[in-house]
C-alpha cells in the first residue's frame, strides 16, 4: 500500500462526476491534453486516511465501452493497457441516482474487465424530493462491488469514499454478468485461442479496434486457431450484449430501486416546454446573451483598466528606478508591456467562463446546445458551435477554449478555424477611429450612419463565420462519426466550488499556455521597433533637432518627432517600408504598413502604433483623427483616408488573423501549428482580397 493509488473516475456525461473530482482533490489538480491527441486530461491528487495519497484521473464522459468518439477511445485504449502509467488500481464509476438504469450499462461492462470498481452514486439529497429509495446491501451484493451514497453539492459520503479507495484490494473483481454467455460457443474458442488473456478485453479488441498488449484485431483474425465473425454478425453480438445487460439491470432495479412518483415534481418539463421553444426559446437565449455580454463588457473594464494602468505605471517606475540602458528598456518596453499583454486578457476569460459555468452547472446549456442544432448542422456545425462563436465577440480566446465542450473533433475544429472571423471587443478601438474618419456623422431612416456600420461589420463577420464553416465541412477530409446525443440534465442550482475550479483552471490554462507564446512574440516586435540599421536609426535625435524650430513648435513636439523617426528607420520601419508596394494597391502608405504588422500583437495596437508614427500622444484620440484626417496619400495625393481606403481598412480588419495570441491558444487546442499557420495564411489572404477589390471599385 506504499505506492500512490491510481483512481479512473468514470462516468455517463451529467452525472456530476467533476463535482466528485473537485470534492476528492480541490484545486490540486491540473488540466493538459492527453500526448498527441486534443482531448482534455484532468488529473488530481486526493490525500486519503492514514497520510496515503490517491492519483485521480477524470476521464471523458462516455456512455458504454462501445466507443463512438475520441474521447471514449480514450477511455477504452486506458482501461486495456496495464503498461499505462494511469492504468487504474482501482475505477470509480460515478452514476445519477435518477438515471441509475442507464448509468449501469458502463458499470457492468467495466466490472467484466476485472478491474477493482466502485460504483457511487451521486446526488443523494436529491432523493427525497424525487421519491427515490435505495436497498444497498442488495444493489452491493448483486453487483459485486462497494456503494458510495454520494451528495457531492452537500459534501456528503466523500469520506466514506475515500475510505473504499484505500481498502480497494478488498472489492471483487469478479464480473456481475459474464458477457461470454451471448455466444457460449465463439468465446470459448476465443479462450482456447488465447488462454492467458481476458475474455472481455479480447472482445472490445475485435469489436472496437483498439489494442493491448501484443493483441491487436489483426492478430485475432490472422491466428491459425481462431477466426472471428463478420462485421454483422459482430454488431448483432453487440446489441444482443446490450440487451442482456440491460435484462440483468432491470431485473437487479426492480429489487434495489423504489420511486414513489407522487412524490417527484414536473417543474424540469415546464420548464423546457419554455427554454426550448422553437420562438420563446430563441428570445430567451438571445436575452440571457445580452445580459451576459453586458455584463463581461461593463465589468471587465474595470479590473482591465486597472491592470493598463498599473502595467504603465511599473514600466515607468521600472525606467525610473533602474539605470539607462538597453536592458533597462527591455525590461521596460519589452517584458513588463508583454506580460500585461497577457494579464490583461484575464478579466474576459474569467468572466466569460464564469457565465459558462453557470449555466453549464444549472443545466440550461443542454437546453441551447439542442436548440441550436437545427440552425448550425446545416453550416457543418454542432449545436455546441454556438457558445465559442457567440463568445468570440468579447474575445477570440476564451472562445477558442470554450470549443473543447465539442466532443466531434472535426466540429471542434471547423468551430475552432472560423471563430476569429466574429468581430471581438480588439477590433473596436481601429472600427471606432476608421469610421470616425470616413462615415460622416449623420441618420438615415432615424439611425446613425455611424453605429450601422458598426453593426454590419459584426454581421458581416458572424456571417462569414458560418460560410466558411460550410466550405471547411465540405474540403476537410477528416473521417469523424457524428451523433447528436445531448443529456437533458435536471435543472439545478450551480455549485460555487466547481464555477470557481473551472474559472482557476481554464484562466490558469490561458495565461500558462498561450501566455510564453505571447510574451516572446511581443519581446520580439519590442526589438525589431526599438533598434534599427545605420545612421538614419543612430543619429536620429540629431537629424531631427537639426530641422527644430523652438519658437513655433512645443519641446514635447520635438520628443515625439523623434521617435516617430525612429520608428520609420527602425527594423520594423525598413519592413513597413518594404511591405509598402504590397499595401498601396489596398490603399495604404508605409505607416499603416508599419501599424499592420505591429498589431500582430493585437488588433488594439493598430492605433496606438499610428499615434506614434504620426507624432501625436495616444491619450486624446481627437487628435489622432485629426492628423490621421490631415494625412496625404504619397501616391495618389488628396487624403489618405478616403472612404475607399477606410472601408478597405475595416474589411481587412474584420477579416484578417491579425492576433497571435489567438494563433497561440489554437496551437494549445490543436496540438499542431499546421491549423494555426493555415490559419493566419489563408485569413490574410482572403482579407487582402477582399481589401484590395473595394479599395480599386470604390476609388
Amino acid at each position: 500500500m506504499g505506492k500512490q493509488i491510481n483512481v479512473s473516475l468514470i462516468g455517463n456525461p451529467n452525472t456530476g462526476k467533476t463535482s466528485v473530482f473537485n470534492q476528492l482533490t480541490g484545486l490540486n489538480q491540473q488540466v493538459g491534453n492527453y500526448p498527441g491527441i486534443t482531448v482534455e486530461k484532468k488529473e488530481g491528487v486526493c490525500k486519503l486516511p492514514r497520510g496515503l495519497k490517491a492519483h485521480i484521473l477524470d476521464l471523458p464522459g462516455t456512455y458504454s465501452l462501445n466507443a463512438s468518439s475520441l474521447d471514449e477511445n480514450v477511455v477504452i485504449e486506458l482501461l486495456l493497457n496495464k503498461n499505462d502509467r494511469d492504468f487504474p488500481d482501482v475505477a470509480v464509476v460515478v452514476s445519477d441516482v435518477e438515471n441509475l438504469k442507464r448509468n449501469l450499462l458502463l458499470f457492468t461492462q467495466i466490472k467484466d474487465l476485472e478491474i477493482p470498481t466502485i460504483l457511487v452514486i451521486n446526488m443523494a439529497d436529491r432523493m427525497v424530493r424525487k421519491g427515490i429509495t435505495l436497498d444497498i446491501g442488495i444493489l452491493e451484493a448483486k453487483l459485486n462491488t462497494k456503494i458510495a451514497l454520494v451528495s457531492a453539492r452537500k459534501n456528503t459520503g466523500i469520506e466514506e469514499l475515500k475510505e473504499m479507495i484505500l481498502n480497494y484490494r478488498q472489492i471483487s473483481t469478479e464480473p456481475c454478468l459474464h458477457a461470454s454467455i451471448m455466444d457460449p460457443e465463439y468465446f470459448e474458442r476465443l479462450r482456447k485461442a488465447f488462454p492467458n488473456q481476458s475474455l472481455y478485453k479480447l472482445w472490445l479488441v475485435i469489436t472496437q479496434d483498439v489494442n493491448f498488449g501484443n493483441v491487436n484485431r489483426h492478430s485475432l483474425d490472422n491466428g491459425n486457431s481462431f477466426h472471428t465473425k463478420s462485421n454483422s454478425d459482430l454488431k448483432r453480438l453487440q446489441q444482443k450484449e446490450t440487451i442482456l445487460r440491460y435484462q440483468f439491470i432491470n431485473g437487479l432495479l426492480k429489487e434495489g430501486l423504489k420511486v414513489d412518483l407522487k412524490s417527484a415534481t414536473d417543474l424540469r418539463i415546464r420548464l423546457d416546454r419554455i427554454l426550448t421553444h422553437r420562438v420563446w426559446g430563441y428570445v430567451i437565449f438571445f436575452m440571457v446573451l445580452l445580459i451576459i455580454f453586458q455584463a463581461i463588457y461593463n465589468w471587465s473594464s474595470y479590473p482591465m483598466d486597472f491592470i493598463d494602468t498599473t502595467f504603465a505605471s511599473l514600466s515607468e517606475w521600472t525606467r525610473n528606478i533602474m539605470p539607462a540602458g538597453p536592458f533597462t528598456n527591455l525590461i521596460s518596453e519589452g517584458i513588463i508591456p508583454g506580460l500585461g499583454g497577457i494579464v490583461i486578457f484575464i478579466p474576459q476569460i474569467a468572466f466569460l467562463f464564469f457565465f459558462i459555468s453557470l449555466l453549464e452547472e444549472s443545466g440550461y446549456m443542454s437546453r441551447v446546445v439542442f436548440l441550436m442544432d437545427r440552425i448550425m448542422r446545416r453550416f457543418g456545425l454542432s449545436g455546441k458551435s454556438v457558445v465559442p462563436l457567440v463568445s468570440g465577440t468579447a474575445c477570440a480566446i476564451p472562445a477558442v477554449m470554450a470549443a473543447r465542450n465539442i466532443e466531434n473533433w472535426k466540429e471542434r475544429l471547423i468551430t475552432i478555424l472560423v471563430v476569429p472571423f466574429t468581430t471581438c471587443s480588439a477590433r473596436l478601438p481601429v472600427y471606432l477611429i476608421i469610421i470616425a474618419l470616413v462615415i460622416p456623422d449623420e441618420s438615415f431612416l432615424g439611425f446613425n450612419l455611424q453605429g450601422l456600420t458598426l453593426m454590419i461589420l459584426y454581421l458581416i463577420g458572424f456571417g462569414t463565420a458560418l460560410v466558411s464553416a460550410w466550405i471547411l465541412n465540405k474540403i476537410l477530409n477528416i473521417k469523424s462519426k457524428s451523433y447528436f446525443v445531448i443529456e437533458m440534465p435536471n435543472y439545478k442550482l450551480p455549485m460555487v466550488k466547481n464555477v470557481a475550479i473551472n474559472v482557476v483552471e481554464k484562466t490558469k490554462s490561458f495565461v500558462l499556455g498561450a501566455g510564453k507564446i505571447i510574451l516572446a512574440i511581443s519581446i520580439i516586435l519590442w526589438v525589431l521597433a526599438s533598434y534599427g540599421p545605420g545612421d538614419g536609426f543612430n543619429n536620429a535625435e540629431e537629424i531631427v533637432t537639426s530641422k527644430y524650430n523652438p519658437e513655433q513648435e512645443p519641446e514635447t513636439n520635438l520628443e515625439e518627432k523623434i521617435a516617430s523617426y525612429k520608428l520609420e528607420h527602425s527594423y520594423i520601419g525598413i519592413l513597413g517600408k518594404a511591405i509598402e508596394p504590397a499595401v498601396t494597391p489596398l490603399g495604404y502608405d508605409w505607416k499603416i504598413g508599419i501599424a499592420i504588422v505591429s498589431s500582430f500583437a493585437a488588433r488594439e495596437v493598430f492605433v496606438g502604433t499610428l499615434a506614434t508614427i504620426y507624432s501625436v500622444g495616444s491619450d486624446e484620440e481627437e487628435t489622432i483623427k485629426n492628423r490621421m484626417a490631415a494625412e496625404v496619400n504619397p501616391i495618389l495625393g488628396g487624403p489618405l483616408f478616403t472612404f475607399a481606403s477606410g472601408i478597405s481598412l475595416l474589411l481587412f480588419y474584420a477579416f484578417a488573423m491579425q492576433c497571435m495570441s489567438t494563433l497561440a491558444i489554437v496551437k494549445k487546442e490543436t496540438n499542431t501549428w499546421k491549423w494555426p499557420i493555415l490559419q493566419l495564411v489563408i485569413m490574410s489572404a482572403f482579407a487582402y482580397l477582399v481589401a484590395l477589390i473595394a479599395f480599386q471599385v470604390l476609388k
